[in-house]
């Protein structure tokens, strides 16, 4: 299908014949009418939602292949235990079917919004951790200024701590530590 329409946007289906570009246009079109809602799918959904698990027997078995969760209307006529979350309802009733569909869309609505909420406080939060960090260091570093008497360290200034002496450096594991390898007292 998107090969089509690339075909038919980018004009190289002008060099095709009237007959052949009327075939393209016709299967695009039939394309667009069973296939519109999947087209753009960049990857599976999480979950599928089916009016009539009896009725829709291909889709269920296909998502059952794929692993996506699937919800359904089941109704007396239909097997419960082949979908994974079951909504006993009447599937054949358009008021049935209006009902639970708009409230599983307003379900889906309130989760897709606190997940935007939820996202947007972890964003806040992420800056507010990486202000706080740089107040941190920018006081730790006006600390360690104030420490060495407000002076930088210049040329001729010790490599030590503020007395000038140099810092000794210890293993990363603790200070005074034997060698491995025996050598006991």
């Amino acid at each position: 299908m998107q090969s089509i329409e690339k075909m038919l946007a980018d004009g190289s289906a002008e060099s095709l014949t009237k007959k052949e570009r009327l075939t393209l246009t016709r299967d695009k079109d039939k394309m667009e009418k069973v296939l519109g809602g999947i087209a753009q799918l960049g990857r599976l959904p999480a979950a599928l939602f089916l009016v009539d698990i009896g009725h829709e027997h291909i889709a269920l078995a296909e998502a059952k292949r794929l692993g996506i969760t699937t919800f359904g209307m089941v109704d007396t006529n239909s097997d419960p235990n082949k979908v994974d979350f079951a909504i006993p309802a009447n599937d054949d009733a358009t008021k049935s079917i209006a009902i639970i569909t708009n409230y599983i869309v307003a379900a889906i609505a309130e989760g897709l919004a606190e997940r935007q909420a939820s996202k947007d406080e972890d964003e806040t939060d992420d800056s507010n951790n990486e202000n706080e960090a740089r107040a941190r260091r920018l006081e730790a570093e006006a600390q360690s200024e104030a420490g060495r008497g407000g002076r930088g360290r210049g040329a001729g200034a010790p490599a030590g701590g503020p007395g000038g002496a140099p810092k000794r450096r210890t293993p990363a594991g603790g200070g005074n530590r034997r060698p491995a390898g025996g050598g006991g007292r």
